[in-house]
């Protein structure tokens, strides 16, 4: 009996595949086969060295992403796989492509995506926009497609004038306003709201008010940073008064959380934040009672109060803020993890705390970014918009 051997591109799509068994712990499995499928040996080798030299999960799941998308757009749109360094022509192509006038566009169906382009990403499971992408989605890509490309040793034309022209003109062409993660800020009130629904004594009561309180205080941590904080990289400091001008004023616990790796620092950057008081209580109350000694600090409970060896996934830290917002009355589609976040800072801002000092916290980076929730409240506080209330 003749044995069936099947096509050769099948053959390398399952070689691709075991090779990226070696990211499991990265890459989300459930998409292993068609990642493989699209992706190229070269493709392959790149994301195993990425990760072979330290570069952080979240980062490398999502360059893994943004170059499967980058490879299945390019063979639709030019039949042909992506080439490395990309010309500059291909990268206004991706721009044209991906962002573009829709007025413009019902006028005229050959305005953004090719329909055909968009058939084949659509039942590739890649594209699921309507309309043009957030500029946001598109900067991200493009980074992505140019960091990639330095790691290869290339040099790409993503600094040339045209494409920097190109994006902004098309930015403004779509006329979408930049995009909040969350859209509304978890503000110290509404975290009084969730932190209501979580005083039990159940464990799972007890570890989402030590997630709350724990990512609002410690300077608005991302999903990431908490899903990824490990017992190892708490440190127990002296109690400090909770007057600082009045050593009279009763003492209360303190705590450095070593941030390490983060979306903006490196491990090497000694990225701490500091806890005081109740979250300090609240934290150490979840360690004990789930007997947490070493390991992930927040971890998966089952349904029979069954303690996980492993932590919470970013999704799920999520999702435990949405459960909470539900809980509280609130509506959960208008609220996420980076609610704590932004809220943090918006807090920080209706209490009178400076801006250096809550960055300090926050990690927060871009003076820019930190400062436009300043604004947006000295705006909501000030006298400007009152002129004729």
């Amino acid at each position: 009996m003749q044995r069936l051997t099947p096509p050769k591109d099948v053959e390398e799509a399952l070689r691709r595949a075991e090779e990226l068994d070696a990211l499991d712990a990265i890459l989300p499995f459930d998409r292993r086969d068609q990642l493989a499928a699209i992706l190229t040996d070269d493709d392959v080798a790149t994301l195993k060295h990425l990760a072979t030299e330290g570069m952080g999960a979240n980062t490398l799941r999502a360059l893994a992403s943004d170059l499967a998308y980058i490879e299945a757009w390019s063979m639709a749109a030019t039949g042909s796989p992506l080439p490395w360094p990309a010309p500059e022509s291909l990268l206004l192509k991706f721009v044209a492509h991906h962002l573009w006038d829709p007025v413009e566009r019902a006028d005229n169906p050959g305005h953004g995506m090719p329909i055909d382009v968009e058939a084949s990403m659509r039942t590739a499971g890649l594209l699921k926009a309507t309309g043009p992408h957030a500029p946001a989605t598109v900067r991200r890509r493009l980074t992505s497609w140019s960091i990639l490309t330095r790691w290869r040793g290339l040099s790409g034309a993503f600094a040339a004038p045209a494409l920097k022209s190109a994006l902004r003109l098309a930015v403004r062409a779509t006329g979408r306003p930049r995009q909040r993660k969350s859209k509304t800020a978890v503000t110290g009130d509404i975290l009084a709201q969730l932190i209501a629904t979580c005083t039990g004594n159940t464990l799972v009561d007890i570890r989402d008010r030590a997630i709350l309180l724990t990512a609002f205080a410690s300077g608005g941590r991302r999903r990431s940073e908490l899903a990824g904080l490990r017992v190892e990289d708490l440190q127990d400091e002296e109690p400090v008064q909770e007057n600082p001008a009045d050593p009279q004023s009763p003492p209360l616990p303190c705590l450095i959380i070593n941030l390490g790796r983060t979306k903006t620092t490196s491990a090497d950057d000694d990225a701490r934040s500091l806890l005081i008081g109740r979250p300090v209580v609240a934290l150490k109350r979840w360690l004990a009672q789930a007997d947490i000694a070493n390991g992930p600090v927040f971890r998966k409970i089952d349904q029979w109060g069954n303690i996980d060896r492993r932590g919470l996934t970013p999704q799920s830290i999520n999702l435990i803020v949405k459960s909470r917002c539900a809980k509280a009355g609130l509506d959960p589609d208008k609220f996420s993890a980076h609610g704590l976040r932004s809220g943090y800072l918006t807090e920080a801002a209706n209490r009178g705390v400076p801006l250096q000092e809550a960055m300090a916290q926050s990690q927060h980076k871009s003076m820019t970014q930190a400062a436009s929730y300043y604004n947006d409240q000295n705006r909501r506080n000030g006298r400007a918009a009152r002129l004729f209330t």
